[in-house]
């Protein structure tokens, strides 16, 4: 089944985090654990809750942010900054919008951890979300939450997705970072979406399988799982499908966060989503005719039923018919071979038209 954090989350869903959340706030600050500040990397182990890294440049050349306070002194500085952040609670989110001046109703929407892909601008501050797609078991969506500003990048997820392990940013970010943050927001939604198409690739085995399945062996599994990829399909379009809009609207010249000679890749992004919607209704299609198929399947399997219980009705009524004129009386004289010569004459013709006509039903494939 279609898996999503956002719309439908089978890992875990956002509401008992916050509630969570909520109740050790009720807790003394002092117990909660600080944010951990840490080296931008890629990590030999899984993520941590509440773990931010941080990358910044300046006239091209890297330097060291090792902590908010830190963070909030560059931010008054000429510097470009890459914030990410990892699963963070509502005091960390408090924190770093006050470091990096965001507006509250971000830092809420930011900490929220369950809207649909959208992008909004308050200020000169982005708020963008995006979903990436992997498949295990089945497709499964992973919110990401990006706001851009002309200095700085922050990008928030859970601890299943890293950014540092893309490939435009495996070796060096500072690259990528001093290009622009709208330039480093280009390199990982460019990997985002480049996450799609693996998954369209299973999506597109399986449909096949299925196809199969109805022509060789239609069952109720086989109608159980074709729902669920119709429910999993209309997922991942619900998800998909409003980044469209996100890369029309960041790509408009009047919105002014994209500098120009970086608008050619965004526009490539966008065409990649072009792409991956148009698939997608594809095999909605394909998956709604290969349901249909199987409804057409199963009543020609209930025709065909039908047809031969028919045939032999007509054979067991002729017979039938024959046995309640004579009746059962004469069946004990026929034993003793006291039964007049008649009797066996129409006996024998009625196996003999029996016969004929379980031939004929035959031939024409009634049974």
């Amino acid at each position: 089944m279609a898996t999503t954090k956002s719309s439908r989350r089978s890992r875990s869903d956002p509401a008992p985090k916050r509630a969570a959340r909520s109740a050790s706030g009720a807790r003394d600050k002092d117990d909660d654990p600080p944010p951990k500040v840490v080296e931008g990397s890629a990590p030999s182990g899984p993520l941590q809750a509440n773990t931010i890294r941080i990358k910044a440049v300046r006239d091209g050349k890297p330097i060291v942010v090792d902590d908010l306070d830190a963070l909030r002194r560059e931010m008054r500085t000429d510097c470009w900054t890459w914030i990410d952040v990892v699963d963070p609670d509502a005091e960390t989110l408090e924190k770093l919008g006050a470091s990096l001046g965001l507006h509250p109703l971000v830092t809420a929407n930011v900490g929220e951890r369950s809207q649909r892909a959208k992008v909004e601008q308050i200020g000169a501050l982005f708020h963008i979300v995006m979903f990436a797609l992997h498949f295990e078991h089945d497709a499964e969506t992973t919110e990401i939450d990006f706001v851009l500003s002309p200095k700085f990048l922050l990008s928030v997820h859970d601890a299943d997705w890293d950014p540092y392990t893309a490939p435009q940013l495996r070796e060096d970010p500072h690259e990528h970072i001093g290009k622009g943050p709208d330039f480093l927001l280009y390199a990982l939604c460019d990997w985002i979406v480049d996450g799609y198409f693996p998954v369209l690739d299973h999506l597109e085995d399986e449909i096949d399988q299925l196809q199969d399945d109805v022509i060789q062996r239609a069952s109720p599994a086989t109608l159980q799982r074709l729902f669920g990829l119709k429910r999993e399909l209309i997922g991942l379009r619900r998800a998909t499908s409003p980044e469209r809009e996100i890369f029309n609207q960041l790509t408009n010249r009047e919105a002014g966060v994209i500098a120009p000679d970086h608008l050619v890749y965004f526009r490539d992004v966008y065409d990649h989503l072009i792409r991956v919607t148009d698939e997608l209704d594809n095999y909605r299609e394909l998956v709604s005719g290969t349901l249909d198929v199987y409804l057409s399947t199963v009543n020609n399997n209930l025709s065909l039923i039908m047809k031969r219980l028919t045939g032999v009705t007509v054979i067991l009524a002729g017979i039938g018919a024959v046995a309640g004129i004579f009746g059962m009386s004469e069946a004990g004289a026929a034993f003793s071979r006291a039964e007049a010569p008649g009797f066996w004459l129409v006996s024998s013709i009625t196996v003999v038209i029996a016969v004929t006509a379980a031939f004929i039903l035959r031939r024409f494939d009634w049974i």
